[in-house]
């Protein structure tokens, strides 16, 4: 009786805990791309952003579906996000072409993270009525994460003018249907 007892609320929280651990999974492998970007090994965290915006693709969608949604989900989402889809990209893009630039360089890569700091910080204020008000991070960070794949071919002008308009794109204010 005891371990049957135990199985079941074992498993009720795991159920209760599944979206929030696609979340952390998200961190964590935004997290490690950070770690490999800084290691120099640029294509690695490439991959480690993509994997964490399939995470994150699935962490919301879970919490509907099982019912548990929660506010503390909410907010972990949007911790999760600026490290994910925030830092890890602009940091990817500033290594990879924006540190030789000195300080515009710094300055764009800044903007883009506050930018969408910023963007995290309105969602989680405001009521969720089907609609993002702004560019979600997530999109941002992945279309940031894939110019990377064109550093070779582009001019750095253009890197600066993608970073400026999705920063400027996050914090806009027209709506989005949500998918």
């Amino acid at each position: 009786m005891f371990l049957s007892d135990y199985i079941d609320h074992t498993l009720k929280k795991l159920k209760a805990n599944t979206a929030n651990i696609l979340t952390l999974t998200n961190l964590t492998l935004g997290g490690f791309s950070i770690l490999f970007t800084l290691k120099g090994q640029l294509n690695a965290s490439l991959l480690f952003i993509f994997l964490a915006a399939l995470a994150d693709r699935f962490d919301g969608t879970v919490a509907r579906k099982l019912g548990i949604e929660s506010e503390l989900g909410k907010q972990l989402d949007s911790m999760s996000d600026i490290i994910s889809f925030g830092v890890a990209p602009a940091l990817l893009l500033y290594q990879s072409l924006m540190q030789d630039f000195g300080v515009p360089g710094a300055f764009f890569t800044i903007l883009y993270i506050g930018c969408g700091a910023f963007r995290l910080a309105r969602f989680n204020i405001t009521e969720n009525n089907g609609y993002f008000c702004g560019l979600p991070i997530t999109a941002a960070g992945v279309l940031l994460t894939f110019s990377y794949f064109g550093v070779h071919y582009f001019p750095p002008q253009f890197f600066f003018f993608l970073m400026m308009t999705l920063s400027f794109l996050m914090v806009g204010t027209f709506k989005l249907k949500k998918v």
